[in-house]
């Protein structure tokens, strides 16, 4: 176990600290925006009646007891995004670790050596456990760096760290029951989904069913308000419980297996399976529900607090000029702000079907899709249609999401296709991310991955904390994001939004063209 154990945090080594450093980053954002912006009693205090009286807000932050204190305002804005990072981090910590291996053959090997059925899993887990302990030594330590005190910063770090292990003793039992990684992870996604949706039904309505959520038990403990530090014990137990529940079932399970076996096919293809981008729609078309049905949910959490925004602007005008207009246009800003941020998630899923396009190269199912009379760049074209199709879909999801939570909350049903249309105005800025992954995939394979992460990065970095780090100019100018109308405040611009769908075009071009004169899995 103890060398299974190294092994995999060497194998994380790469992946793990941008993780840690996104979550550091994002507290340290949130605390010094939150104590500049609330620099006053007086502040917080008109903070508390807006927000606390608000149900869409106190659904998006969490309990109200947590706005009597500037540290405790930080928790409310940022912890839910800082537990659902973690969640995700273990998540694939874990199912890296535990199901891919299995599936990949890896772990077969290992296990033909002197490695005792139980090792791997503890390792993966153990590993998990180092990775949240740093965790929340890097969000206590933002955190403290700050300026807000150092008891309450320990505890927000044990709360999120307590998160993660939790969720990560949730994935080793979802390796045991799902024979697929995807499987795996579309069931641990939809658990922290849920888990999200509980804690703001809670906070808003009954509060028990905020206590059968991890990110409720972690936001109970109160930090910098009451530090209360028995809520952690439940994360204890849970862990302990689920981690025994995951060794119980891998005892009754094949190698290899899972206790839920996928279901058989039809004994004949459908014709759509005929054709490269049949089979590419096939493989992803559950990944596009998923997206979607993400997106579509931030979207209606989005729209449901539009119809108040104006008044809280007037509230605060430091956030009415953040958002870059006063506060007779400010729900306009809002959306705009808020369709902008829908963007980011859309293209994180473009790129990941590209990225798929890659793992299928890698793991040798590409070769036999071309031993067909199907060309390199036809086969790579059906991954390019489908992210392409599919990030349409979820940023339409998106925008309609926004459009009934606004139309319902302000009784104005125009909203709904007013915001539909304005969502559409951020596919070419997109496509243009889509694209660059393509580039990458066909003229640089080995780099593919990294370099389109690190430049989806970039955009998500631009396009949230631009302004607020007073970015200059030519630093944000190769974010298509930046060159995009903030529609609905401001009416699109046809020529430059064509400048985007001609760039995505050629990158997209030059990656077609790539991998025609490329070894395959080279």
């Amino acid at each position: 176990m103890g060398t299974l154990m190294r092994f995999t945090l060497r194998r994380e080594r790469w992946i793990a600290p941008w993780w840690l450093a996104g979550m550091g980053a994002l507290m340290a954002l949130q605390a010094v925006s939150s104590q500049n912006f609330y620099d006053t009693p007086a502040k917080l205090a008109q903070l508390r009646v807006t927000m606390g009286g608000n149900a869409a807000a106190v659904a998006m932050g969490g309990p109200t007891r947590l706005l009597d204190t500037i540290g405790g305002e930080v928790v409310f804005e940022i912890f839910a995004y800082l537990a659902i990072t973690v969640a995700l981090m273990n998540m694939f910590v874990i199912g890296r670790n535990t199901r891919a291996d299995e599936q990949s053959g890896r772990a077969e090997l290992v296990r033909a050596a002197r490695v005792g059925r139980r090792a791997p899993l503890l390792a993966a887990l153990g590993a998990a456990l180092v990775i949240d302990a740093a965790a929340a030594v890097v969000v206590a330590a933002a955190a403290a760096l700050s300026g807000l005190p150092g008891p309450g910063s320990v505890l927000l770090g044990v709360a999120i760290g307590g998160v993660g292990i939790t969720f990560a003793a949730a994935t080793a039992v979802a390796a045991q029951v799902f024979e697929n990684p995807r499987a795996v992870y579309g069931a641990v996604t939809l658990l922290v989904a849920a888990a999200y949706v509980a804690r703001a039904v809670g906070d808003v309505g009954p509060q028990a069913l905020s206590w059968t959520s991890p990110i409720g038990w972690g936001q109970r403990t109160y930090p910098y308000v009451t530090d209360r530090w028995w809520p952690v014990v439940i994360f204890a137990v849970v862990t302990c419980a689920l981690t025994v529940t995951a060794f119980l079932l891998a005892e009754r399970r094949d190698f290899g297996a899972g206790l839920l076996r996928p279901r058989t096919g039809r004994t004949g293809a459908s014709r759509l399976l005929t054709t490269p981008l049949g089979l590419t729609w096939r493989l992803q078309r559950a990944s596009i529900a998923a997206w979607a049905t993400g997106v579509l949910a931030v979207g209606v959490a989005y729209g449901s607090f539009a119809d108040s925004i104006e008044q809280f602007l007037r509230d605060y005008p430091e956030i009415a000029a953040y958002l870059g207009g006063d506060t007779s246009e400010a729900v306009n800003s809002y959306l705009a702000l808020t369709l902008s941020i829908l963007a980011l998630p859309t293209a994180a899923f473009g790129v990941t079907v590209v990225q798929r396009a890659r793992a299928e190269e890698l793991s040798g199912r590409a070769a036999l899709v071309l031993t067909r009379p199907v060309s390199r760049a036809r086969w790579l074209g059906a991954y390019l249609v489908v992210a392409m199709l599919g990030t349409a879909l979820v940023l339409i999801a998106g925008g309609l999401g926004e459009g009934i939570a606004y139309a319902l909350t302000a009784h104005d049903p125009g909203q709904v296709p007013r915001m539909v249309v304005s969502a559409v105005a951020y596919l070419p800025a997109v496509w243009v991310v889509v694209a660059v992954a393509t580039a990458f995939f066909g003229l640089l394979p080995n780099l593919a991955a990294p370099a389109a992460w690190l430049y989806f990065g970039y955009v998500a970095v631009v396009t949230m904390f631009a302004d607020a780090f007073d970015l200059p100019a030519w630093l944000a100018a190769a974010s298509p994001l930046r060159h995009t109308a903030l529609v609905p405040q401001t009416a699109p611009e046809p020529l430059m939004l064509a400048a985007l769908v001609v760039a995505s075009g050629l990158l997209a071009g030059a990656g077609l063209l790539g991998v025609r004169h490329r070894d395959i899995a080279g």
